[in-house]
């Protein structure tokens, strides 16, 4: 099967995007309205991409051509809150991901609890296992879309005491949940530990863990 992807709309690429690239984290973000309204809602084109200073990225797209709740508040504020859920929030991560207008809490539709950042202003979800406190550092485009990638520097990690240990984070703790295609998410299953694999000076001070 070849597909060329000059014969897909925006759509179907997402559809068949979204497929493949799996499983993937999900970002779920508080950001703040000019009038003080908390949005939440999950984004799942996350990675981290550098480690000093901390900086996180998020793909946030857009609607009929309209930047979504999440971006124009980012734009506005300059400051974001990535909250990790648990396998215990999915309904909850899930029921994020419905419109509503911006003058609308998402927060407070789903009776979420939230807590006073400690260096922005935006507020983190108070029940999840981990949340990073971030500061906008650049927003690029790309493609026809209007399609943004945003990198946020963290400024604060909130991790759950039973959760971090010699600098660590226990990831079977966290029991995080990711996105695949379409409305499915996934645990993260079997875990298997492999030899740890032999690193220079060089790769270890870059953040490079793996070849390449």
């Amino acid at each position: 099967m070849q597909v060329l992807a000059e014969s897909l709309s925006p759509e179907a690429t997402y559809r068949l995007m979204s497929g493949v690239v799996v499983p993937r984290p999900i970002a779920w973000i508080t950001s703040q309205s000019p009038a003080g309204v908390v949005n939440l809602a999950p984004f799942s084109c996350f990675t981290f991409v550098s480690n000093k200073p901390p900086l996180i990225g998020v793909n946030i797209g857009r609607k009929a051509g309209v930047r979504k709740d999440t971006g124009a508040n980012i734009h506005a504020s300059g400051e974001f809150v990535i909250n990790i859920g648990d396998a215990t929030q999915l309904q909850a991560i899930h029921q994020s991901s419905e419109e509503h207008p911006a003058d609308v809490s998402e927060v407070e539709v789903l009776g979420l609890a939230t807590a006073a950042s400690t260096l922005v202003r935006t507020p983190r979800l108070a029940d999840v296992p981990v949340s990073m406190e971030c500061r906008l550092e650049r927003v690029i485009a790309f493609g026809e879309t209007g399609a943004e990638f945003v990198v946020g520097e963290v400024l604060a990690f909130h991790i759950r005491d039973d959760l971090y240990q010699d600098g660590k984070v226990d990831t079977r703790g966290l029991n995080p949940v990711c996105r695949i295609g379409g409305p499915n998410y996934a645990s993260l299953g079997e875990i298997v530990t492999l030899r740890a694999v032999a690193q220079t000076a060089k790769s270890v001070m870059s953040g490079n863990g793996q070849a390449g």
